[in-house]
C-alpha cells in the first residue's frame, strides 16, 4: 500500500469509558492473533459501534501500514461510515458499483459494499491479498460469508448487535472463532448512554400469520391481519393511549398495511408520512427531514429505517407486526434508544407479541449461548406463544376483518370452569357466543352472518376435538353430534342476538 496524506479534517469524537475499554481489549486481540483470525465483537444498538471500529481502523493503519477494509451490506450505511472515517482523519473511499475504475492512488482503507467488492475481486479490480485488517458491520447478515475466504492475510472481525445468524444452517460460531461481549443495555441505561424504556404490550392473535421458508412471517399474510379494520382500531388505541404528540416510528411487514396506517393518521389530522423501499430517493430524503423537523411526526415505513437511520428525538417506536428475528426486534426498538439531554425515556408498543417471544428488550441476554448454541435457542424461540399454537388461514381472518380475536382457548377455558365450579358444557356455550358475534359484527343482515358461520366449519370442528380432548374418553359419536349441535345452536344463536340488538 503506498503512503498516503489525508487533508481531511480531523474531528475529535468523545470516547466514553465502556467504548475505549472495549477498543483497548479489540486492539489487544488483534495484536496477538495471526492472519486469518476471526473476531466477533457484540455491542447494542446505540452503543456506538461505527465509533469503536473506526478507531480501531485508525490504530490499526498507523500501527501496521496495512490496508483496511470495512464491509456493508447496505448504501447508506457504507456513505455514513465513509464520512465518519473521513471525520476522523483516515484517508478512505466508498466503494460502490458507481466507482467504476480503481483509484490511482490507494486510500487507507475501502468502505464497501459487499457485492460491488465480490465483483471487483472476480474481475481481478480489486487484490484482497493486501489488505490486512477487515471489519463487517451488520456481522449477522449471511451474504458476507461467501467473501470471508478471499482475505487470506487479514484478520476479520465482525461487528453486530445480535450474534444470531437468522439461517440455522450457517451459525456465525463456524466462521468467528470467539465472541467478545461488550456492555449490556441495563448498563448503557444505567450509566445514561440510552433511554429508558416504558414498555405496553397488547396481545394480538397471530393465527393467521404463516412462516415463509426463511422463518419471518410472509408479508401477505401479515397484510391480512395488521390491514384488517380491527386491528387498525387496535393501532388507533394504543397510539392515543401511549404515544399521542410523540415523535412515533411505525414498522410494518408490508406496503398495503403501512399505507393504511397512514391514511388512517392522515385522516384524523395527524403529522405523518409513509417510506418503503420503493420510494424515490429524493421523497425519502426530504421525508426524513421533515420527520426531523416536525414535533410529534409519525412515520409509519416498512424495509427501512432498521439500519443506517440514527434520528435521536424519536420518542416512541410501535412495533406493529410480529417477527421470528431476534436482530430485527432489536434493531426495530434500538431506533427510539438513543439518549438525548431532554429525553431520557422512550415509549415500545408491541403489537405483535414480540416482548412475549423475545423477552423485555433492555432484559439480561446470554449472548455467548446464543452465539456458541444457535440451533438450541432458535428452536425454543419458535415454539412461540400459546396464541400462535393453532393456526387460523388468511382466508378465514380476511372475511372477519371487524374481528380482533378469531380463537378462542377451549383448553384455559375448561380449566377455568373446573376452577370456578361450573359445569363443563359453559365452555361450549361461550365458545358459539363468540363466534355468534364474530358472525353478526361482520354482517349487515342475518342472512349474511348465516353465512359467515357456514365459514367457521373447520374451526367448530377444531374447538370440539379441543373440547372432546379435555373431558377425555368420548366416543367418536358423541364428537360428530356435539359438532352439530355446535352448528345448530350458532344457526338459531345468530337471528336472536341480531333481533335483540337492533331493538336497543
Amino acid at each position: 500500500m503506498e503512503a498516503t496524506t489525508t487533508t481531511a479534517i480531523t474531528e475529535k469524537r468523545k470516547i466514553y469509558s465502556y467504548q475505549q475499554t472495549d477498543i483497548q481489549t479489540l486492539l489487544s486481540k488483534i495484536d496477538l492473533a495471526p492472519a486469518g483470525s476471526r473476531l466477533l465483537y457484540q455491542l447494542p444498538t446505540g452503543g456506538g459501534k461505527t465509533v469503536i471500529f473506526s478507531e480501531i481502523a485508525k490504530d490499526y493503519i498507523q500501527k501496521y501500514s496495512k490496508q483496511v477494509v470495512v464491509l456493508t451490506h447496505r448504501i447508506e450505511l457504507c456513505r455514513q461510515t465513509s464520512l465518519v472515517l473521513k471525520k476522523m482523519g483516515i484517508n478512505n473511499q466508498a466503494y460502490t458499483s458507481e466507482v467504476k475504475k480503481k483509484p490511482r492512488v490507494q486510500p487507507d482503507c475501502y468502505v464497501a459494499m459487499i457485492e460491488t467488492l465480490k465483483n471487483r475481486i472476480r474481475d481481478k479490480q480489486f487484490n484482497p491479498d493486501g489488505v490486512g485488517l477487515v471489519i463487517i458491520d451488520e456481522a449477522h447478515h449471511n451474504s458476507f460469508q461467501k467473501l470471508l475466504d478471499k482475505f487470506k492475510n487479514a484478520i476479520i472481525i465482525g461487528v453486530t448487535a445480535t450474534p444470531l445468524s437468522s439461517d440455522v444452517t450457517m451459525p456465525l460460531h463456524k466462521n468467528y472463532s470467539e465472541l467478545i461481549v461488550g456492555e449490556n443495555i441495563q448498563s448503557l441505561i444505567a450509566q445514561g448512554f440510552l433511554a429508558k424504556p416504558k414498555t405496553h404490550k397488547y396481545t394480538v392473535e397471530l393465527n393467521s400469520l404463516v412462516a415463509a421458508g426463511h422463518g419471518d412471517y410472509t408479508v401477505a399474510s401479515s397484510d391480512l391481519l395488521y390491514a384488517s379494520d380491527s386491528m387498525l382500531e387496535l393501532l388507533k388505541e394504543a397510539y392515543n393511549d401511549n404515544c399521542k404528540g410523540k415523535k412515533t416510528l411505525i414498522f410494518n411487514n408490508g406496503i398495503f398495511t403501512s399505507k393504511r396506517v397512514f391514511q388512517m393518521f392522515s385522516e384524523a389530522g395527524l403529522p405523518v408520512k409513509h417510506l418503503d423501499n420503493k420510494t424515490p430517493k429524493e421523497e425519502r430524503v426530504a421525508t426524513l427531514k421533515w420527520y426531523k423537523e416536525t414535533k410529534g411526526a409519525i412515520l409509519t415505513s416498512v424495509s427501512l429505517l432498521t439500519t443506517g437511520f440514527d434520528e435521536p428525538s424519536v420518542q416512541s417506536v410501535i412495533l406493529y407486526r410480529a417477527t421470528n428475528s431476534l436482530t430485527l426486534y432489536h434493531q426495530m426498538i434500538g431506533r427510539g434508544s438513543r439518549r438525548m439531554s431532554n429525553k431520557k425515556t422512550f415509549t415500545i408498543v408491541d403489537l405483535g407479541n414480540n416482548i412475549d417471544r423475545f423477552g423485555e428488550w433492555d432484559a439480561p441476554m446470554d449472548w455467548k449461548y446464543v452465539f456458541e448454541n444457535p440451533e438450541s435457542y432458535l428452536t425454543k424461540e419458535s415454539k412461540g406463544s400459546d396464541y400462535e399454537a393453532h393456526t387460523i388461514s388468511g382466508e378465514l381472518r380476511s372475511k372477519f376483518p371487524k374481528t380482533l380475536e378469531l380463537s378462542f382457548d377451549i383448553e384455559t377455558a375448561y380449566l377455568e370452569a373446573l376452577k370456578n365450579n361450573e359445569k363443563p358444557k359453559t365452555v361450549i356455550r361461550d365458545a358459539i357466543r363468540q363466534h355468534t358475534l364474530m358472525c353478526i359484527e361482520n354482517a349487515e343482515s342475518i342472512t349474511e352472518a348465516l353465512h359467515l358461520s357456514e365459514e367457521l366449519e373447520t374451526e367448530i370442528a377444531w374447538r370440539v376435538k379441543q373440547y372432546c380432548k379435555c373431558l377425555e374418553n368420548t366416543t367418536k359419536n358423541y364428537t360428530d353430534w356435539l359438532q352439530e349441535d355446535y352448528k345448530a345452536k350458532l344457526r338459531t344463536m345468530i337471528p336472536k342476538l341480531m333481533h335483540r340488538i337492533a331493538l336497543q
